[in-house]
C-alpha cells in the first residue's frame, strides 16, 4: 500500500540504506509501513493466529490429496496411473464395466493387488463417500478407520470437515473481496462528490439496510436452487454496505485537504485523485474491518446451512454438520466437532483482526 502525502508523521521517502527489515516481499517500504509491520508482529496472539490459520487453510486446499476415495497412484501391469487426477474405466484394471472404476469395491481392489499396488490418501474417504465398513448403524462413533466418526448418512466426518472448512473459507474470502470492492467504490463516490448524490445514496442505504436480510435469503433460497455462486450473489446484495460509512467519512474528511485542492487546480482528473491520493488513507480504516467481515460471511453461510437454506444437500458444510449434531443428540461427536472447528476458525480470525487494528492504530508505537 502506498502511503499518501496526507498521512501525518510520514516523510514519504524510504531510508537511503535498506536493511532487511526495510524490505517486504522484495520491495522497499516506508518507515510508516515498517512501523505497522512491527506493531503487527508485536501482537503475538494475532501474529501466530495468522500463521495457524494460513496453515489450516493451506492444508484444506489439498483436500483431494488428503481425503479421497480414489488412490493417489496406481501401479498396474507395468503402468502408472493417477486416479486422483483422471478418471479411468474399470476395464483398465482388468474389470468388465467401461464406466469409471469404483476403487472402494473389493473386486476392483483385488484386481489391482493382483498385478500391482495402490497408494491411498491419508483418509480413504471423500466428503460424499458412503462407508460400508461400519461396525454398527450410522452415525458411528470414532474408531481406527473413521477418526471423527461418521454422520447419519455413513459419511466420514473428518473428510467432510476438511472439505467444509475449505468451502467456508473460500466462500467468505470471495464474499469479502466483492463486498469490499463494491462498498469502497460506493463510499468513495459518496464522500468525494457529496451534495445530492450523497444525500440520495444515504437514503437508499437506509431503506436497503432496513430490509430483513435473513428472511429474504430464506425466501429466495426456497424459490431457486441454492448454489455457491447464487448464494454469493444474494449475500453480496446486502453485505456491501459494511464499508460504505467508513470510506465515505474518510473521503468527506480528505476532500478539503490542501493537497486535494491543489490537485484539482492542476487539472488532475477526479478518478486519479480518488484512487492515488485519497483511497490509500481510506484503506487504513478499511483493512482493519476485513477480518471481521470475513468472520461475518462465514457465520452467515453456516447459519443458512444449519437452517437448511444454504448449499445444496450433500455439500460439505460446517452448518450441515451442526444441524446433524442437533438432530442426533445420541452422537455427541458431531456437534462437538462442528462447534470446535467453528470456534477455532472464528477465534483465529478475530485475533488476526485485533492485530491488524493495532498495526494501523497511530497511537501504537514500538518501544
Amino acid at each position: 500500500m502506498t502511503d499518501s502525502p496526507g498521512t501525518p508523521g510520514d516523510t514519504g521517502f524510504a531510508p537511503a540504506i535498506a536493511t532487511p527489515e526495510d524490505r517486504f516481499l522484495g520491495l522497499r517500504i516506508s518507515p510508516l509501513t515498517r512501523r505497522r509491520l512491527q506493531n503487527f508482529r508485536a501482537n503475538k496472539r494475532g501474529f501466530w493466529s495468522l500463521w495457524v490459520f494460513l496453515a489450516l487453510f493451506s492444508f484444506s486446499l489439498c483436500a483431494e490429496l488428503i481425503a479421497n476415495d480414489r488412490p493417489l497412484l496406481v501401479y498396474y501391469d507395468g503402468s502408472i496411473y493417477a486416479p486422483v487426477l483422471k478418471a479411468y474405466p474399470e476395464t483398465t484394471f482388468g474389470g468388465f464395466f467401461p464406466t469409471e472404476a469404483d476403487y472402494t469395491d473389493p473386486e476392483v481392489k483385488a484386481l489391482i493387488d493382483e498385478k500391482g499396488w495402490a497408494i491411498w490418501p491419508l483418509i480413504p474417504y471423500s466428503y460424499d463417500t458412503v462407508a460400508s465398513d461400519l461396525p454398527g448403524p450410522a452415525p458411528s462413533p470414532p474408531d481406527a478407520n473413521h477418526w471423527l466418526g461418521t454422520d447419519d448418512q455413513a459419511r466420514d466426518v473428518a473428510a467432510r470437515l476438511i472439505y467444509g472448512f475449505r468451502l467456508s473459507v473460500l466462500f467468505g474470502l470471495t464474499l469479502t473481496l466483492f463486498s469490499s470492492v463494491v462498498g469502497i467504490a460506493a463510499g468513495a463516490v459518496q464522500g468525494f462528490f457529496g451534495g445530492w448524490l450523497d444525500l440520495i445514496f444515504q437514503r437508499f442505504i437506509e431503506i436497503w439496510s432496513g430490509l430483513p436480510v435473513l428472511y429474504l435469503l430464506i425466501i429466495l433460497a426456497s424459490v431457486v436452487e441454492p448454489t455457491f455462486w447464487w448464494l454469493l450473489i444474494l449475500m453480496l446484495a446486502f453485505s456491501w454496505m459494511t464499508l460504505v460509512g467508513v470510506v465515505r467519512a474518510e473521503f468527506l474528511r480528505a476532500r478539503n485537504f490542501d493537497y486535494i485542492r491543489a490537485a484539482r487546480a492542476l487539472g488532475i482528473s477526479n478518478a486519479t485523485i480518488m484512487v492515488r491520493h485519497m483511497l490509500p488513507n481510506a484503506m487504513v480504516a478499511t483493512l482493519t474491518f476485513l477480518p471481521f467481515i470475513l468472520n461475518g460471511s462465514i457465520t452467515t453461510l453456516t447459519s443458512l446451512d444449519f437452517l437448511g437454506f444454504g448449499l445444496p444437500p450433500g455439500s460439505a458444510s460446517l452448518g450441515e454438520l451442526l444441524a446433524q449434531g442437533k438432530s442426533n443428540l445420541q452422537a455427541p461427536w458431531l456437534g462437538i466437532t462442528g462447534f470446535m472447528v467453528l470456534a477455532v476458525m472464528l477465534s483465529l480470525l478475530i485475533f488476526v483482526g485485533e492485530a491488524v487494528r493495532d498495526a494501523f492504530d497511530p497511537r501504537k508505537t514500538m518501544r
